[in-house]
């Protein structure tokens, strides 16, 4: 018996840029409505395009989140802002996310240097995309609690740069204005049939993923202590007879001082990274985890073509 086809169904790719801290991760999690891409604190969590996959209607949209573009400064940096152009160029639509709030805040005194340099990246991006004539949509995040004068002002200085088509004003947290967004970007779907099955959410090789949820558990209780000195990497990943799975991760710090940050007294900190990380992969992959840590110390892990490899990042850029 073969399958009926859907003469309405539309596939596509939709990107979304911006700076780190735009709110990127969060808005791809609202929009497939599970967990794909990590949100913490910290900015530049994102270091490779994450596909999630959301359904609206007849229509399949895998999101391309990509990492924060920013003025690189390392090879790390440099090979995560060239995976996020390159996910913007391969994209059939491109959302340009901003922090609204974090902007104005960057135009007056009580901008932190933070707001300060979300602004310039912007500012970095919008000539990028004048310089290459791309047109995109754009969207201001983060709206919660301003008022709708200061989003107009704002939203009309940034559409006299050109380089958008419509605007759409969102709180990704909490869902206001998503769905609006969500029906337009379906929109832009070319016709043809679904690129995943139906209950597909992400498109992550799994060991990646295990990895990812790893990292954004070492941020969480550490991220004062440390700043972009860790990567996590699976090294091992076994299914067993039992149907549970074995995951083996090293964590990687640059210097010796970080590894007691990670270790935490008594092994403590480590104990509550694998805890929540474990309780996490449970769910995510529906059977029994049985995870194992390793810290270890590698001023060089940046330079490691092997961990490039697994989030499919250039290495030579």
């Amino acid at each position: 018996m073969t399958e009926t086809l859907n003469p309405n169904q539309r596939a596509g790719f939709a990107a979304i840029i911006g700076a780190p801290n735009a709110g990127k991760s969060t808005l791809v999690n609202r929009l497939t409505g599970t967990k794909v891409s990590i949100v913490t604190q910290k900015v530049q969590t994102t270091r490779f395009p994450v596909r999630g996959i959301a359904i609206e209607g007849d229509a399949q949209i895998v999101l391309v989140d990509t990492p924060g573009i920013f003025t690189p400064r390392r090879r790390l940096d440099r090979a995560m802002v060239a995976s996020a152009w390159g996910g913007a160029q391969d994209a059939d639509v491109v959302l340009h996310l901003i922090d609204a709030q974090s902007h104005i805040d960057a135009e007056g005194r009580e901008g932190t240097a933070a707001d300060r340099r979300s602004a310039e990246d912007t500012e970095t991006i919008i000539a990028n995309l004048q310089a290459t004539g791309t047109k995109v949509i754009l969207g201001l995040n983060k709206i919660d609690g301003m008022r709708r004068d200061t989003l107009l002002a704002l939203s009309q200085r940034l559409f006299e740069t050109g380089v958008y088509e419509e605007v759409y004003m969102i709180s990704a947290l909490s869902g206001d204005g998503v769905d609006d967004l969500k029906k337009r970007l379906a929109r832009s779907m070319p016709a043809g049939p679904w690129l995943y099955p139906e209950d597909q959410s992400a498109d992550v090789p799994v060991r990646v993923l295990a990895a990812e949820i790893t990292r954004e558990k070492v941020y969480l209780r550490v991220h004062e202590e440390l700043p972009y000195s860790a990567a996590v990497e699976t090294t091992s990943f076994e299914e067993k007879a039992d149907g549970s799975a074995r995951i083996e991760q090293t964590i990687y710090v640059e210097r010796e001082s970080q590894r007691p940050i990670v270790l935490g007294k008594g092994g403590q900190t480590l104990k509550w990274i694998g805890q929540k990380s474990r309780e996490e992969l449970i769910e995510l992959l529906d059977r029994p985890v049985h995870l194992f840590l390793t810290v270890k110390v590698d001023p060089k892990w940046q330079d490691s073509r092997a961990l490039y490899a697994q989030f499919g990042l250039e290495f030579d850029v």
